[in-house]
């Protein structure tokens, strides 16, 4: 069963995918300059909002590391979301 959004955005995802909320923060380097998301290379961090029927390992609410390039981004009431697989998870951070 799938389980509900803690935020007031209402998504259900289906089988074995997870909701993610994440921020694309801006990464100050020591010269004063920004790097934007698109220039670096490491895994994206974010929360899990909501999970489908078929997610074993992950629950709503933990912090977890993706890839870069995993899922499909969704921007809803001006906030940025990704719909992942949860094989897409590189891990949980506790």
């Amino acid at each position: 069963m799938a389980q509900a959004t803690k935020s007031a955005v209402k998504f259900k995802p289906l089988k074995e995918r997870v909701f993610v909320s994440y921020s694309g923060e801006l990464e100050k380097t020591p010269g004063g300059l920004y790097i934007p998301d698109a220039a670096k290379e490491k895994p994206q961090r974010g929360t899990i909002e909501a999970i489908g029927s078929e997610v074993k390992n992950v629950k709503v609410g933990d912090t977890i590391l993706f890839d870069k390039y995993s899922g499909s981004k969704v921007n809803i009431d001006s906030q940025e979301y990704l719909i992942i697989k949860e094989e897409d998870i590189l891990g949980i951070i506790e």
